[in-house]
């Protein structure tokens, strides 16, 4: 069984009128988009109807409705006013990107503290039809307009998987995820498991690092993806720890493998109090319950010492080496 949300299929968009819609309006509508043979459906009061069909809705909309009161959604994102579905509408080439695959993976390794290569995140980056870098913030932007993040995040998923299987067998592989991607654990990340157990890829090597945890509302669904990973043997990383996850019992009972220490803490921290007692703190969290401190975005010899010194076991930064299409074998 397909899903919706994880492949590329035509767009179903759906429009709502605040106000107590006109009977005749709808009909307008409707009659209007069928002589047009545009998909069109009224249910509820509701229209559903396609991207032809949306653009043909906000046209007529401008002359003959109140703007201020329609709303657009996609799949069942939150509603948005139909003045934005251009916004939409000009994010359709993320659409190729996704259904053609114009994806790889770029290596940046991860040190111990005597600096030796503990593993590689796996960066994902992109390229128009030209070749031209389209760089991940555009991409993930377009993505979210228009309801495509589940499928950008499957690509991503997978292709890194694909990538950690030229990764020498006794190193790791940080893996990004969105976790407000994922409906249920146990159907969008089987495809995940999968290709790892194809691959022949020992679970233990596989480190799935969860990203924008400043932005999980739902932790109890944070929990269920996280437990479907380490249940089947995978290791997960928290990004940007201090940000989402404050809490030390929250912590506690997420027990990540990995708690990464966010760059904006780490550049500087030899010359900055707070940064400092943000970054101790941190750390004896991390101690707290057993997880590995890495710390990211390390740019100088003096950061990376005085994290070394306070116990920091991990380290990642331009410092070591940039992103790059080859493993690096050795710094």
């Amino acid at each position: 069984m397909s899903c919706k949300h994880c492949f590329i299929t035509e767009l179903t968009i759906e429009i709502k009128c605040t106000t107590n819609p006109i009977e005749d309006m709808l009909s307008i509508i409707h009659n209007h988009l069928k002589r047009r043979n545009i998909p069109i459906e009224i249910k509820d009061k509701h229209l559903f109807t396609n991207e032809e069909g949306a653009t043909s809705i906000y046209d007529f909309s401008q002359d003959h409705m109140d703007m201020n009161e329609i709303y657009y959604r996609i799949l069942d994102h939150q509603w948005q006013p139909l003045t934005n579905i251009s916004k939409v509408l000009e994010a359709k080439w993320i659409d190729q990107i996704i259904q053609k695959k114009q994806i790889h993976c770029h290596y940046q390794p991860i040190l111990t503290a005597d600096k030796q290569i503990y593993g590689y995140e796996l960066l994902a980056r992109f390229n128009d039809s030209t070749g031209q870098t389209i760089y991940p913030d555009v991409i993930f932007d377009a993505a979210r307009k228009r309801g495509r993040l589940y499928a950008l995040d499957r690509l991503c998923r997978l292709t890194a998987v694909r990538h950690a299987a030229n990764i020498p067998d006794n190193k790791k592989a940080f893996i990004n995820f969105i976790p407000t991607s994922i409906y249920s654990p146990a159907f969008c990340l089987r495809s995940t498991t999968r290709l790892a157990e194809q691959l022949h890829l020992d679970t233990d090597r596989l480190v799935f690092e969860v990203v924008e945890t400043d932005k999980v509302d739902d932790v109890n669904h944070l929990k269920d993806i996280l437990h479907y990973y380490r249940n089947r043997g995978f290791n997960y990383a928290l990004d940007d720890v201090g940000e989402g996850f404050s809490t030390i019992n929250l912590l506690t009972d997420l027990k990540p493998n990995v708690m990464k220490l966010d760059m904006k803490y780490v550049q500087g921290v030899t010359k900055d109090r707070k940064k400092q007692q943000a970054a101790i703190l941190f750390l004896e969290k991390a101690n707290e319950i057993g997880s590995i401190p890495l710390a990211e975005g390390i740019e100088t010899e003096e950061d990376f010492m005085w994290l070394k010194q306070r116990g920091y076991q991990l380290f990642q930064g331009y410092l070591f080496g940039k992103p790059t299409p080859e493993i690096k074998t050795s710094i």
